[in-house]
């Protein structure tokens, strides 16, 4: 087991996750967070984007989590739905082996089938503030035994203008609680909430400047309007990026950098508000196992993306808000690994430039662009390297996942069934115990069931001779 967290007094099960996840030495922000929430105190954590910070929180919560309560203990806000999806995911993974249950909800995704999954037995909730409000206030979710509030990115709250509803979510939520704020900056309006709604919380604070200049080259290049397509087209062919991610100001700039490349057949996807939220959850899917390799992007994917191995960041439009600089270059140079963020701007008298430049505490290094030669040298095979993929990415999930099967059976609330009924039936199995048996979701016409260590064909065979509530049901590999 991982001697580096195990000093935390972690549980087997907590323990082995956080091994299958690979996590091998705490980061600095898991080093000065985890004891703290194991002893149950109110943090103000201001921490960078990438410094390891959902598993700081989602490490101890999971531990915390009592499995038998039914109602949901944790609620955590974040500022988007991708940053829901991605910390749900992580949550799922960390409390994977303590079969810990945890559900995401965000707007335009349907409320009726959220509400399905909510009816379940939950331990976790995460969720923009609107959703998580809607849900509260409809009923379908019963924060009454909530015991831990987690604000993410809240800083990125204030600038979306959630605040409101993050303090009526506060209002409905038990006042007994212990509550867990994280922020990459920490402004005035963010301390005037924490005095209003937190118990003498303890300060953590880790240091940024690290994260910005360590491991990231930064570079700016000086475009006109009118070369942009051009020279973001050079860019990629002279610096032939493994995976990157390009940030444009608008959906329209988006749209026309992803229709621009994709021209050249380029391996490219996008994301922007404007696309269905299924297509920006596919998108982000598709990128996150490495089935393209350019990622065109507004600042809804500046934070949310923890992908591994992204090698560039561009800005095709130079941030607003000098905070999105961090947070747009915090894709990369990520875990160790080296990284470039390369920046377009009009000229040196850049206000926004001076801005950031300003903010991060340096200037940035002025660089030419690619002269034609330059580009030329590298033109055939940089333009045949971009029409491919990059390299698989191994996920996190997958890994842990290796040997967890999840079965169906086609019987679930209508015929009576409940997940005492299921446990009951795989453990009468010869060679399978309790902990074998992972998340089960009995929903209305079937039920899906993970089968943990490597048993789910020994469970599959054997359930085709057995009945469960003296009902013969259907068991298979489950298609999803």
């Amino acid at each position: 087991m991982n001697k580096e967290f195990k000093k935390f007094e972690l549980s087997d099960e907590i323990l082995k996750s956080i091994e299958s996840l690979g996590y091998k030495k705490p980061s600095e922000v898991q080093e000065k967070v985890i004891p703290e929430i194991l002893r149950n105190k109110d943090l103000v954590v201001k921490s960078q984007t990438g410094s390891g910070k959902t598993a700081a929180f989602g490490i101890p919560l999971c531990e915390k989590i009592d499995w038998d309560e039914n109602k949901p203990q944790v609620l955590v806000l974040t500022p988007t739905r991708e940053l829901a999806v991605q910390v749900n995911e992580d949550i799922c993974n960390i409390g994977r082996f303590k079969r810990i249950n945890s559900v995401a909800v965000f707007g335009k995704q349907s409320i009726v089938e959220q509400e399905k999954k909510l009816k379940q037995k939950t331990h976790v909730v995460v969720g923009t503030p609107g959703r998580i409000l809607d849900h509260i206030d409809r009923g379908s979710l019963d924060v009454s035994k909530i015991k831990y509030f987690v604000i993410d990115e809240a800083d990125e709250m204030f600038n979306m203008g959630f605040i409101r509803q993050v303090e009526g979510v506060i209002r409905r939520i038990p006042k007994n609680r212990i509550t867990l704020l994280f922020s990459a900056t920490i402004s005035d309006e963010i301390k005037e909430l924490c005095d209003k709604h937190m118990k003498k919380p303890v300060n953590i604070e880790i240091k940024a400047q690290k994260l910005i200049t360590d491991k990231i080259d930064h570079y700016i290049y000086y475009v006109e309007h009118d070369k942009k397509l051009e020279t973001l087209n050079n860019l990629l062919i002279y610096e032939i990026p493994e995976t990157g991610v390009v940030f444009c100001r608008t959906k329209e700039n988006v749209d026309k950098v992803f229709d621009y490349l994709k021209d050249k057949n380029y391996s490219i996807g996008k994301i922007h508000g404007g696309m269905l939220q299924k297509e920006r959850l596919n998108a982000m899917e598709e990128f996150r196992k490495g089935n393209f390799r350019i990622l065109i992007a507004t600042d809804i994917a500046s934070r949310g993306i923890d992908i591994e191995g992204i090698t560039h960041v561009i800005n095709f439009d130079i941030p607003v808000e000098k905070e999105a600089y961090v947070h747009r270059i915090g894709r990369t140079g990520r875990a160790g690994a080296k990284g470039k963020a390369l920046t377009f701007c009009k000229n040196e008298g850049d206000r926004y430039l001076n801005q950031i430049q300003e903010f991060i505490g340096f200037n940035i290094e002025v660089k030419e662009i690619p002269s034609k030669e330059e580009v030329d040298k590298n033109s055939k095979s940089g333009i045949e390297f971009l029409k491919t993929r990059p390299k698989k990415k191994t996920e996190k999930a997958k890994v842990i996942n290796k040997n967890i099967m999840k079965i169906y059976l086609n019987g679930g609330k209508k015929k009576k069934i409940r997940p005492g009924d299921i446990v009951g039936a795989i453990t009468k199995i010869s060679g399978v115990n309790g902990e074998d048996v992972g998340i089960i979701d009995v929903q209305d016409m079937g039920s899906y069931v993970d089968i943990l260590n490597g048993k789910g064909n020994i469970v599959i065979n054997a359930l085709k001779t057995t009945t469960i509530k003296g009902k013969k049901l259907r068991c298979e590999k489950a298609r999803n």
